[in-house]
């Protein structure tokens, strides 16, 4: 299938911390076959690699890396997962089964992979979905970065009982998301207010690394019909019966490729790491400090280099 492509003309250019704009950045779209469009960016020339953002993000938290990764000789692309940024908002199919095989059919169309496994990059809400699709297709995944993530279902739970004031501000919005329809009753028409939230001192260490006008894309992109409602089904699906059953079965499918786990000192630090240490012994960590949850923004110097130095540790003859 040739994949649509648009100028949309709505989006903000590409821009690094030092004002340069990525040369060629193209807006797609595709249909996969469940005849959902997703949306994308990409950027360079060379070897793939796919870019999986964070919830309530799009694409363009990855707006101060990719410009590190198509000068370190990449084809970058940055994918929005359906019910974010420009893809389609269906109604369903937000288990992350499902959004795995959203991700395998736009490799598959794009053959993004060529037979042998392409570099796969997460953050959030991103890296669920990144490590259900590893499970599932592990010859789709060359190398995997997963970012600050708690995976449903995989992660270790937290602890009984009342958390403390810092872990409850941190995760409190696990259990509102999955509640039915309040959550949307109160974000609705509040958008800016709930998005200040996540954007705020309670996730990032360094708030000013949301720019005025990212967090205006990010509002524009979350104000969407339906965006809302699509975001929280994620987590109402991840923790419901279906999804605890889809993460059983994935907790013991073993994951061959070289994995990179990155946190934020201010947020789920190593968490990642003893996620998926029992489950693959060929994964590296780093935690970056001063940091909170956001590091693709706080701290992309650090986690471009990080990326960059795994995929040099970790070269399989074809970079």
């Amino acid at each position: 299938m040739t994949p649509a492509h648009s100028p949309w003309q709505s989006a903000p250019p590409l821009n690094s911390r030092s004002g340069s704009v990525a040369e060629g950045l193209e807006h797609g779209l595709i249909t996969v076959d469940t005849g959902v469009r997703l949306h994308y960016v990409v950027a360079g020339d060379g070897e793939a690699v796919v870019l999986l953002p964070g919830w309530p993000q799009s694409w363009y938290t990855w707006r101060f890396i990719i410009p590190k990764l198509v000068t370190a000789g990449r084809r970058v692309y940055a994918l929005d997962p359906r019910g974010f940024g420009d893809s389609d908002i269906p109604p369903g199919g937000y288990d992350l089964n499902t959004c795995a095989r959203d991700l395998h059919r736009f490799l598959h169309e794009l053959d993004l992979d060529q037979g042998r496994g392409v570099d796969i990059v997460s953050h959030d809400i991103g890296s669920w979905i990144a490590h259900a699709h590893a499970a599932a297709y592990p010859t789709d995944v060359n190398r995997l970065v997963l970012s600050d993530a708690y995976i449903p279902g995989i992660s270790p739970p937290p602890p009984r009982g009342y958390p403390d004031a810092a872990l409850n501000s941190r995760q409190w919005h696990f259990y509102f998301h999955r509640v039915h329809g309040l959550p949307e009753a109160l974000i609705q028409g509040r958008e800016r207010i709930y998005l200040s939230w996540f954007f705020g001192p309670d996730k990032l260490a360094k708030p000013w690394s949301i720019e005025p006008e990212a967090f205006e894309e990010y509002l524009r992109v979350f104000s969407r019909p339906g965006a809302v409602t699509a975001g929280l089904n994620y987590y109402r699906s991840a923790f419901s019966e279906q999804g605890k059953a889809q993460a059983a079965v994935r907790q013991a499918q073993p994951l061959p490729m070289p994995i990179l786990t990155l946190g934020g000192e201010y947020a789920d630090a190593g968490n990642l790491y003893d996620t998926i240490r029992p489950i693959n012994p060929n994964v590296t960590n780093e935690v970056f400090g001063g940091a909170g949850h956001h590091i693709t923004e706080e701290c992309p110097e650090d986690m471009a280099r990080a990326i960059l130095e795994f995929w040099v540790a970790e070269a399989t003859g074809h970079d």
